[in-house]
């Protein structure tokens, strides 16, 4: 089974009236005029389900950018209780503190989007909206890069300054954007399909920003002696190994720029939910942890 993370975004839709519609399709049997005809749901239907797996993915990301901007409690309002955690000494008033203008301006836009993905997600879910899951950005992120880098990096925290803020942003984004892409063979409504669409399209900007900064700074040594563009390459071929070798680190075999990762055909990689689950819960055939220390909530979890 496919999946992704569907956000859906603001642009593809007014929000006041893509809440109504959905409301109205009520995310399962009414009819969706298109063309002047109605058009019967299917029969198995499970829009909602995708749309929930999406929202999980979106807390998380939503986590990450607003606890470096020191916007995270407005995330722990939204999805009830459950924890955050985030590495000791973080600021969450101030969030980290960014050398590089452009990085915070970065950070600062991301933030923003991912949290109205998860505001739209949520409201326009109501009352199927799964609730927000533990979310783990402190030993998470040092065990993923103890394992990208070979026991070379350890006690990796992303908020410490703008490179390792950037290598974490890039542990999240490409998996947002092959998540999306293989989430559309699951979804049936055509309003949530091209909301999905949209969603993707702003997650790619996401990625091929946090790649071209990265690419610039590909022969700074980051840590433990190795350059910017080897940590990438790392946590590329991690993601690749457990997520289904859909992956590419900031330059290819013939040393040319990866902006995009793409197949033969300019095409972005999909990747199915259970490749995605491989990723954030740091364990192929996981049923929590990494990222999500009790789970995902939610039916694909």
């Amino acid at each position: 089974m496919s999946d992704q993370m569907l956000p859906v975004p603001d642009s593809a839709l007014n929000r006041r009236a893509a809440l109504g519609l959905l409301g109205k399709v009520g995310l399962g049997t009414a009819a969706l005029g298109l063309g002047g005809a109605a058009v019967a749901a299917p029969a198995k239907n499970i829009d909602a389900d995708v749309l929930n797996f999406a929202l999980n993915l979106e807390y998380l990301e939503a986590a990450f950018y607003l606890a470096a901007v020191g916007r995270i409690k407005e995330l722990r309002a939204i999805g009830g209780g459950a924890n955050i955690l985030l590495p000791t000494g973080l600021d969450q008033d101030r969030g980290m503190q960014f050398k590089d203008a452009n990085v915070q301006a970065l950070a600062r836009d991301i933030a923003e989007d991912e949290l109205q993905h998860v505001k739209f997600l949520h409201g326009a879910l109501g009352k199927a909206a799964a609730p927000r899951p533990v979310l783990d950005l402190n030993g998470a992120f040092r065990a993923a890069g103890n394992a990208a880098s070979g026991g070379k990096i350890t006690g990796f925290n992303p908020y410490l300054n703008d490179l390792f803020f950037l290598h974490g942003a890039f542990i999240f984004e490409d998996v947002g954007v092959t998540a999306y892409n293989g989430a559309a063979t699951l979804i049936t409504n055509p309003a949530y399909l091209q909301a999905a669409a949209g969603i993707l399209a702003v997650e790619a900007y996401h990625g091929g920003a946090i790649r071209t900064m990265l690419y610039q700074q590909r022969q700074v040594t980051a840590a433990a002696g190795l350059y910017v563009g080897q940590v990438v390459q790392a946590i590329s071929s991690l993601r690749g190994k457990v997520g289904g070798m859909k992956d590419a680190g900031l330059t290819d075999a013939a040393g040319m720029a990866v902006f995009a990762p793409a197949d033969r055909n300019g095409v972005a990689y999909p990747r199915t939910t259970r490749e995605v689950l491989n990723i954030v819960y740091l364990a192929p055939g996981a049923s929590k942890g990494g990222f999500y220390p009790n789970g995902l909530n939610g039916t694909i979890k």
